[in-house]
């Protein structure tokens, strides 16, 4: 892993941590950070109020495992005492330095690719990952970092990490490494005790995931009762939900819900189906707290009781909530960029396309031309199974000259909404 990803570092370093084009420069590359930054900021306010009745101030620290050159730990640094980056490649150590050189909190290392054995039991406030699990080739390597993690968090510490969550893999190497099924983070976190707190984008090769390491619980001789204070589409305040496709979550906003629970503790029955639960919010301003369900595949339409349980016993009173029809599944292109580069819209100079179609269910029946001529399907692979929208990447006709051409794409016999592509000669 160090020599193959200090080749990288070498050839270039921005490419292969955004993968959002070559020859990135600084603004650039730390632009492409921001939909990650959005992900991991939220988390910050799971973190517990700082307090300590000794004299001096209580340090908060971070770690981001697998810190590359630093993109993510110059904007985060702004919310902590002390933040630490491990990689395994000195050469992206060196580049990170460089980076964070004006930072003086901001710490990094090279390490073995494993161990954080550098870092003190219970010392690390928030610990996260990105892009960086997907890379590694070993199973157990990986493992290890997920135990080191528990390890190092403090009590009430959060990790925030993505992990390859396609249900296949093709042979394990530095650049496509091994899976995990959304089971077996389920089955890590309970054997662990470690709350569970998020998991999404299963079944994707960006599944997220949030843990907590347990605290001490509050009293709660004097706590309310637990209750459903209402229930909302879990994509928007709406109180109505669609049967299926991607706006098919509930949003059980609960009072009072007692700190120890997570998603392997709780279960939400739907008019008596399991829903599939996958996230659990921080309580907010006015105490409640948020938690999310995908509906059952067999839900009724109509007004349909929902029930919390806990450990098995039944949380509170259900309350009900309204489904209705979802609308015709409709294919659309919803984003065109090069093949490679891909901070380039609607445009490509290395003779590829990357495309990514929603709401079909057969992708091997996509065809596309370009004014006319026929464009070569190489692969397609499916980035979320629930709009359901698959990532379709095509080879250009050879021949062509620089200009705008016309994109059609054909999904079985439905003619897609054509598009403008613009080919630059290779760069």
């Amino acid at each position: 892993m160090r020599s193959d990803w200090n080749q990288r570092a070498r050839e270039d370093p921005h490419y292969y941590v955004a993968f959002g084009g070559r020859d990135q420069d600084e603004e650039s590359f730390l632009a492409t950070a921001a939909d990650v930054l959005r992900f991991l900021e939220s988390e910050l306010k799971r973190l517990p109020i700082l307090s300590d009745g000794r004299q001096g101030a209580v340090v908060r620290r971070a770690l981001e495992i697998g810190c590359g050159p630093g993109r993510l730990m110059k904007p985060l640094s702004r919310h902590f005492d002390e933040i630490h980056g491990v990689d395994v490649s000195d050469e992206m150590i060196q580049l990170a330095g460089e980076r964070l050189r004006d930072i003086p909190h901001a710490h990094v290392q090279a390490t073995n690719g494993a161990s954080l054995a550098q870092f003190a039991d219970h010392s690390i406030d928030f610990v996260y990952s990105y892009a960086v699990f997907q890379h590694i080739p070993s199973r157990e390597v990986v493992l290890e970092y997920m135990s080191e993690i528990r390890r190092v968090l403090t009590a009430g510490g959060i990790f925030r990490g993505q992990f390859n969550g396609l249900p296949h893999s093709a042979i394990p190497d530095t650049w496509s490494g091994v899976v995990f099924s959304s089971e077996e983070i389920r089955r890590f976190t309970r054997e662990n005790a470690l709350q569970l707190l998020e998991l999404t984008g299963v079944d994707t090769q960006y599944m997220w995931t949030t843990w907590r390491k347990p605290s001490a619980p509050p009293p709660t001789a004097y706590l309310p009762p637990p209750s459903i204070h209402r229930l909302t589409n879990a994509h928007s305040w709406e109180p109505v939900i669609p049967n299926r496709g991607r706006h098919a979550a509930v949003s059980i906003w609960m009072k009072n819900l007692p700190a120890e629970c997570d998603l392997n503790s709780l279960e939400v029955a739907i008019d008596g189906e399991p829903g599939i639960l996958f996230y659990i919010g921080p309580p907010g301003v006015e105490g409640l707290q948020q938690v999310n369900a995908w509906l059952p595949d067999s839900v009724r339409t109509g007004l349909v009781p929902v029930e919390i349980r806990w450990n098995g016993a039944r949380l509170c009173k259900p309350a009900t909530v309204r489904i209705i029809p979802a609308g015709p599944a409709v294919p659309r292109i919803v984003a065109i960029t090069d093949g490679v580069n891909l901070v380039q819209k609607n445009a490509s100079t290395t003779g590829l396309l990357k495309i990514q179609i929603e709401e079909i269910t057969s992708p091997d029946s996509i065809t596309a031309t370009i004014d006319g001529r026929p464009v070569e399907r190489l692969e397609f692979l499916c980035v979320d199974p629930r709009p359901p929208r698959y990532e379709v990447n095509l080879r250009l006709p050879d021949g062509l000259s620089p200009g705008r051409y016309r994109l059609e794409i054909q999904v079985e016999r439905r003619r897609l909404l054509p598009a403008e592509v613009d080919i630059f000669p290779a760069i």
